[in-house]
């Protein structure tokens, strides 16, 4: 019996492979997140490393710049993928990254590079990202409609997480080799893949969603919307809570390397790929899950600040990096089951909105976040600089079950 049922469950988690246009798709953003998981570790490895002296507080500047826009481009960027043709919209924002990248990488070969130039290319980044993100997250219905939409989240999440497996990991060995402007150069030749994948969608084959009038209230109209449902707005709760102080893997994980366990930057890129490890998992069970539910979040948001708190207490990187596999599928139960459900609940013509609001308060609470939790791991450890994380999940989880206490009648 076992037998017959793990083909089939595997041929469900992967069902959106059928149809071309989520393949071609899936094949050139596999190759493009390999190269942008590769960019992420050799940016925070030379801005902590080579252009300061182990300062955490600069790593999390960085990512305060480069997730900033999510929240100050907010009023255009979700109306924009609503109104636009997404397809479109995504061959000029991944163009532009590409190009960001390769500027990057040229200053760095060149030894030209200074911090100051660092933060402005990650503000650039985090402009294009935030019209490039909601768009990216809602083409994916238009590729394969509303009934495998739940499947096609999970499988972007897993190519996105595979990648993160691979491209830590890659950059880690290639920092050493030949340095980290090589390794933007490499990611700025990668969104080539995904360029040519979007030429080689077949257009009669899209599920083309309903667009929205220029003068429908734009953000405004979002936010109402998330305003009268009480699961939004418990959902969007727990992602601020999470995605302002226990989302900063990036400090986390390269503090905890450089300060605590003394190692270099092939062990960084190591634990990075470990905890995708976990991610990759629970990125395929979300897969495989027909509808996620606010109960399923409150308990991965339980076991993200468990796993935070473990992490926290670890006494090498080997068993940090365990514990990091275990905090990598919560946290990716958290936000792929949220991506679901969301897009899942939300009316088409809304989606584009409703998604950017989610995508802002998850990547946009990370600049009042990073500052904060680099301040911390500067100024009492690392290890302290986890509590906080852990805090946060638990606190997600008490508004999760919050609302499931008063709400008993949705699931």
């Amino acid at each position: 019996m076992l037998r017959k049922l793990a083909p089939a469950a595997v041929k469900a988690a992967f069902r959106s492979l059928k149809g071309h246009n989520y393949r071609v798709w899936a094949a050139g953003a596999l190759i493009s997140n390999v190269g942008t998981w590769m960019q992420r570790v050799a940016q925070d490895w030379l801005v902590l490393t080579q252009l300061t002296h182990n300062n955490a507080a600069a790593v999390g500047l960085v990512m305060a710049l480069q997730f900033g826009p999510q929240l100050l481009l907010l009023p255009v960027t979700g109306f924009a993928a609503d109104h636009f043709n997404r397809r479109k919209l995504l061959q000029v924002t991944q163009a532009t990254m590409g190009a960001l990248a390769l500027g990057l990488g040229v200053l760095t070969i060149t030894g030209l590079v200074r911090l100051w130039q660092v933060d402005l290319f990650a503000f650039l980044l985090g402009c294009v990202t935030a019209f490039d993100a909601p768009a990216r997250q809602t083409f994916v219905a238009e590729l394969v409609g509303e009934t495998d939409l739940p499947n096609a989240v999970g499988l972007n999440s897993t190519s996105f997480n595979a990648a993160r497996t691979v491209g830590p990991a890659v950059a880690g060995m290639l920092i050493g080799v030949v340095g980290s402007g090589w390794v933007f150069v490499i990611n700025a030749a990668s969104f080539v893949a995904v360029l040519c994948s979007l030429g080689l969608l077949r257009l009669d084959q899209l599920h083309p969603s309903s667009r929205a009038a220029a003068g429908r209230g734009g953000l405004v109209e979002g936010f109402r919307y998330v305003w009268k449902r009480p699961d939004l707005k418990a959902i969007l709760l727990m992602l601020l809570l999470i995605g302002t102080f226990g989302l900063n893997f990036p400090i986390f994980i390269s503090t905890m390397s450089v300060t605590v366990f003394h190692a270099g930057a092939g062990r960084y890129g190591l634990l990075t790929s470990m905890m995708a490890i976990g991610s990759v998992t629970g990125a395929l069970l979300a897969a495989g899950r027909a509808r996620p539910t606010v109960t399923l979040l409150s308990a991965a948001a339980a076991a993200f600040g468990l796993g935070c708190g473990l992490a926290a207490v670890m006494p090498n990187d080997l068993l940090f990096g365990f514990v990091l596999v275990f905090v990598g599928l919560a946290v990716q139960t958290v936000t792929t089951s949220t991506n679901s459900l969301v897009q899942l609940s939300t009316e088409p013509v809304m989606r584009g909105r409703v998604i950017a609001i989610l995508l802002a308060t998850v990547l946009g609470s990370t600049p009042v976040g990073a500052p904060i939790v680099g301040w911390v791991a500067d100024r009492f450890g690392p290890r302290w600089a986890l509590s906080i994380a852990a805090a946060s999940g638990a606190a997600a989880a008490i508004v999760g079950l919050r609302h499931l206490a008063t709400h008993r009648r949705r699931p």
